[in-house]
């Protein structure tokens, strides 16, 4: 399955590079298109780049690499995704790294969604840090966990073969609605990693019965 990324810093170059170590053609795309041009170069093997319009047309899945802030400024300019498989990986956080500045009630994958209500919108890689995508997509020498969370059935399904093929465990979690779950799991990782010194060889996961 071809993949677009829009992004370019560390985790859109760190998914690139696990997506085309699996094989899929990977291209990346930003509002500034000279950063995705260096980024691409900087991955290699075979990563590409693109505008964020032709990007977003030409792909089977299409990856928010953004910050939530930005991510609806980037479904205009790409024109809205209608149709596409769209994974977010982002996480609301406040400037200061507090805490969320959404939660409870919706998640910034829902509002997401309501900025591109024709696409597919599916949570996911959102608890991962760049350094895990760095070592193969492992933490503390085992696969890292993604948790995927999607209305549509297909899509979950489709983005949890696309991690599992770059080497990742998947867990399902259910409708987009359980974002609202994954998303202060993702603070919980970033408070351990940076506020507690944890470091970012780390990502949380799901023991489960054999």
């Amino acid at each position: 399955m071809s993949i677009s990324i829009i992004g370019a810093g560390n985790m859109a170059k760190g998914l690139a590079t696990r997506f085309a170590n699996a094989g899929h053609p990977v291209t990346l795309a930003s509002r500034d298109e000279a950063k995705a041009d260096a980024a691409a170069r900087e991955v290699g093997n075979g990563v590409s780049s693109a505008s964020l319009a032709s990007a977003a047309q030409s792909a089977d899945i299409v990856v928010l690499a953004v910050p939530f802030d930005a991510a609806g400024n980037v479904i205009e300019a790409a024109g809205g995704f209608a149709g596409k498989i769209v994974i977010d990986i982002t996480n609301p956080m406040k400037a200061d790294f507090s805490g969320l500045s959404i939660g409870h009630t919706t998640s910034a994958a829902e509002e997401i969604q309501k900025r591109a209500p024709q696409a597919k919108v599916v949570k996911a890689f959102n608890t991962i840090f760049a350094q895990v995508l760095q070592n193969n997509g492992q933490a503390a020498g085992r696969p890292a966990t993604v948790f995927i969370a999607g209305d549509d059935e297909a899509a979950r399904a489709a983005v949890a073969e696309l991690a599992r093929s770059a080497g990742f465990e998947t867990l399902e979690t259910g409708p987009l609605a359980t974002a609202r779950y994954l998303e202060p799991a993702a603070a919980l990782n970033i408070t351990l990693g940076y506020g507690l010194g944890h470091g970012t060889d780390i990502a949380p996961t799901w023991q489960r019965a054999a």
